[in-house]
């Protein structure tokens, strides 16, 4: 994604709230990011007050991140063109309205809709974050900037459970499930405030074209694939839900081909098609896609099977989560630290391999179960071993596909890997959930994890096998936000949206 505005000039002054734009930047792409599971531990809540069924509660939580996914690449292009602080500006109060519409809403179908709304608003607000950064810092506070950036928002992620079983268990003035969604509203108004008066007043680029048939295709494209896996298990997958897939992949080829078209007439597409010509980068969207729904998607199926199956309170489920959490914490920190620039590419094929080993203690851990004296001690050995093997991917495997790249393509690949890792989350929900309540259904909440983990392995051999057609080093991470030599000396860059 290209960046219109200069680097802040070395011999001006800083800008003097620099620090203050960093922490509304975290703090309100944090909210973000938590809504994507503070709602995972919500399902016997909606169920109880709006009558959610196991199709609703998919929708409440992949919802999100589908159009959350579908609409990110858009969203830096409209930053580009219109400003990013317009941009974020318009994202932050549009996502803490949707936020009070998802706390007063009175039934399911009103609550689906106010979270597409609410993921929508996210995609406009998520990429100016590293974007407005790079516009007012520079130099080595650049980079300390993204190095405190990353890890914050990777935290984000991993509360979420606990989070929202504390808010729903706690009961807050009898809000229950509603004061998950509550919580934004004086973050965001706080954050809106601040960044209104501090974020200084930059112009976007009006020479900057959008491409909204691209966008088009791809919000359709998104939606005939998720639709169809969502609804197919309750209605038994009738031929509509094929042909909804289908569609899907012909509206994914018309894509590819428009964003060509568009380039080769002189307009400037959403994506660089450049990127689809690369196999490396090809290739990662599909691990992106496989390895992120299978994490996601996995880590449903635990809170579900904790709540449903073994009746946790939200609170308790919330918890249930933390093993996995640290897991991954720990995973990260061996990766991120030395264990990618040591090893290299190996390191994305020892993860898996990790998690799948993880994946057969906890198998065996829930074969042994007694449902009458269950805790979470029970588990905590496979998603603790499940979660480092994760971690030990998730720190690395965007710098290994953004190595496949050009410079001057960092910024475009970069939002189509976070869009691609959203939409694998949302396509991980609907088809965790359904493996997951296909069995539940009948009351056999471990054979439903079962099931649920022979797909997070089949995932995982695919995965791994797709590491071996990716480079062998990874991209250092101050490249991977546009801060190279290049770009400092000519006061350019690309920027990754996230």
């Amino acid at each position: 994604m290209r960046d219109p505005s200069p680097t802040p000039d070395q011999t001006t002054e800083p800008y003097r709230w620099r620090w203050l734009i960093l922490v509304v930047m975290i703090v309100a792409e944090i909210m973000d990011l938590l809504d994507a599971s503070i709602v995972n531990v919500a399902g016997p809540d909606l169920e109880r007050s709006l009558g959610a069924g196991s199709v609703g509660l998919q929708w409440v939580i992949g919802g999100y991140a589908l159009t959350l996914g579908a609409g990110l690449v858009l969203g830096g292009r409209l930053g580009d063109r219109y400003g990013r602080r317009r941009m974020f500006l318009i994202g932050l109060a549009s996502f803490t309205a949707a936020s009070l519409l998802c706390a007063i809403a009175p039934n399911i179908e009103s609550l689906i809709a106010f979270r597409l709304l609410q993921g929508t608003a996210g995609a406009m607000l998520l990429p100016q974050g590293l974007g407005l950064l790079r516009e007012n810092f520079s130099g080595p506070e650049l980079t300390k900037v993204f190095a405190i950036f990353g890890p914050v928002l990777g935290l984000g992620g991993i509360i979420g459970p606990v989070l929202g079983g504390f808010l729903i268990e706690g009961d807050f003035f009898g809000l229950g499930w509603r004061s998950v969604f509550l919580i934004n509203l004086p973050i965001g108004i706080a954050a809106l405030i601040i960044a209104a008066t501090f974020v200084p007043k930059k112009t976007g680029d009006r020479t900057v074209r959008v491409d909204m048939t691209g966008a088009a295709l791809v919000v359709a494209s998104c939606a005939l694939l998720v639709l169809p896996l969502n609804q197919g298990q309750e209605e038994g997958w009738p031929l509509w839900t094929w042909l909804s897939m289908a569609a899907s992949a012909i509206g994914f080829a018309l894509f590819t081909l428009q964003q060509r078209r568009t380039a080769a007439a002189g307009r400037e597409p959403l994506v660089t098609p450049g990127l689809l010509r690369k196999p490396a980068f090809t290739v990662g969207l599909g691990g992106i896609s496989l390895f992120f729904g299978g994490l996601i998607g996995t880590q449903l199926v635990l809170t579900l099977f904790l709540q449903i199956g073994q009746h946790f309170t939200a609170g308790d489920a919330g918890l249930g989560n933390l093993p996995l959490a640290v897991g991954t914490a720990i995973g990260g920190a061996i990766s991120g630290a030395f264990l990618a620039d040591k090893i290299g590419r190996k390191v994305l094929q020892i993860g898996p391999l990790v998690q799948l080993a993880g994946a057969a203690v906890l198998w065996f851990e829930l074969d042994g179960l007694d449902s009458a004296s269950f805790s979470i001690w029970d588990i905590v050995p496979g998603t603790t071993v499940s979660g480092i093997g994760a971690g030990m991917v998730i720190a690395a495997l965007f710098s290994f596909i953004l190595a496949a790249v050009d410079d001057d393509e960092i910024g475009s690949a970069s939002g189509v890997l976070s869009a691609v890792q959203a939409v694998g989350g949302s396509i991980g929900v609907a088809v965790f959930g359904s493996v997951f309540f296909a069995q539940a259904e009948t009351g056999d909440f471990t054979g439903g994890f079962h099931r649920a983990l022979i797909v997070q392995a089949c995932l995982l051999v695919v995965f791994l096998a797709i590491t071996f057609l990716l480079p062998k080093k990874g991209r250092p991470e101050d490249e991977q936000h546009g801060i190279t030599p290049e770009a400092t000396a000519d006061g350019h860059g690309r920027v990754a949206p996230r």
